[in-house]
């Protein structure tokens, strides 16, 4: 069965829960999401069949699956579902949930998506094999398209995703990491795969090398903000709404920007106290990190922050406004700027 025909037999198809009530743009994807899906599930028959069920597990629909939406948004053309960016949708979504894989068996996390994640299930051995195997089929289908520049750009960002993985597993348990050090981690390991997937959608949507250029940029902005985002949900985000452990970032000892504005506020008898539990001197205690964050006023220092490169990531698309995919991926920093809002809610 063809994309277009899969799509074609699905009617009103479901959006994935985690979009619910994400906001108008979404539902304008739903025929998109749909046969991003079918294409996903198809491709299982690449895969061993000793490893099949493996990742099939992989393979969910609960995520929010904002990098493929950033391919079909930035490649926007009145609505049309395009094989060619349902492709490039799928190659960065298995690149993120193969880092997802491997991000949770270093964070030693139960919970990913509201379930077990591949490590706790399967075994941190075999999910670092199943997290290769992701990032090896994702670059397979780049291969298909009939010229070298997906390949190109999906596996010179594959190499910048590892290599910020990497830059933050050699610096857990370090004390002295600055905003500098943290600002290049999550370019390289978040901000990367946002930034690719606009410019794929741009390019395989048609659009001038100018806008493809200007969508990139908005991604990658986009990305970072995203990522302060989630460094902050983890604190303050609810793990049943949130659907995945909290709490990991100061137990694993990663020096994150709401631990780096906490470290940088507080009393100098009362830091060392946190540079211990970062350094795994001492047993990690994140309630009392949060209320300390919360009397510090450490969530509007952060929120203040998303907000502002959600602002430089708008700004790169205003010469472009009458380009049918601005206005939407507009609507997706609103999005964002939406959830960061939400974080403080059940906590008043």
């Amino acid at each position: 069965m063809s994309v277009s025909s899969a799509a074609m037999s699905v009617a009103n198809p479901p959006v994935a829960p985690a979009l619910a009530g994400l906001g108008p743009v979404f539902d304008r994807l739903r025929p998109h999401m749909a046969e991003l899906d079918v294409f996903l599930r198809g491709q299982l028959a690449a895969f061993e069949p000793e490893i099949r069920s493996l990742a099939d597990y992989c393979l969910d629909t609960s995520g929010k699956r904002i990098r493929p939406a950033l391919v079909f948004l930035s490649g926007w053309s009145g609505g049309r579902v395009s094989p060619a960016l349902v492709r490039a949708a799928a190659i960065v979504e298995l690149v993120h949930l193969a880092t997802l894989v491997h991000d949770d068996i270093m964070d030693a996390a139960d919970l990913r998506r509201g379930r077990d994640t591949a490590s706790r299930r399967h075994g941190p051995e075999a999910a670092v094999l199943l997290g290769d195997a992701l990032f090896a089929h994702a670059l397979n289908l780049a291969a298909g398209f009939p010229t070298t520049e997906v390949c190109l750009a999906v596996s010179d960002s594959t190499r910048k995703v590892c290599a910020g993985e990497i830059m933050q597993t050699l610096r857990r348990r370090a004390t002295d990491v600055t905003r500098a050090d943290y600002d290049r981690v999550i370019e390289l390991k978040t901000a990367e795969l946002f930034r690719v997937s606009c410019q794929l959608g741009a390019r395989l949507g048609g659009f001038s090398e100018e806008f493809a250029m200007a969508a990139a940029e908005f991604g990658r902005q986009l990305g970072n903000a995203y990522q302060i985002y989630d460094d902050l949900a983890d604190f303050f985000g609810d793990e049943m709404r949130i659907g995945k452990t909290l709490g990991t970032d100061l137990r694993s000892g990663k020096l994150t920007l709401p631990l780096l504005v906490l470290r940088d506020r507080l009393p100098a008898a009362e830091r060392a106290g946190l540079l211990d539990e970062i350094a795994g001197r001492r047993t990690p205690d994140p309630p009392a990190r949060l209320r300390q964050m919360q009397e510090l006023e450490v969530f509007a220092v952060v929120a203040a922050d998303v907000q502002k490169t959600l602002t430089a990531a708008e700004a790169t698309l205003a010469p472009h406004a009458a380009l049918s995919p601005a206005p939407l991926l507009g609507e997706l920093a609103g999005v964002l700027r939406g959830q960061v809002a939400g974080l403080r809610g059940p906590r008043g």
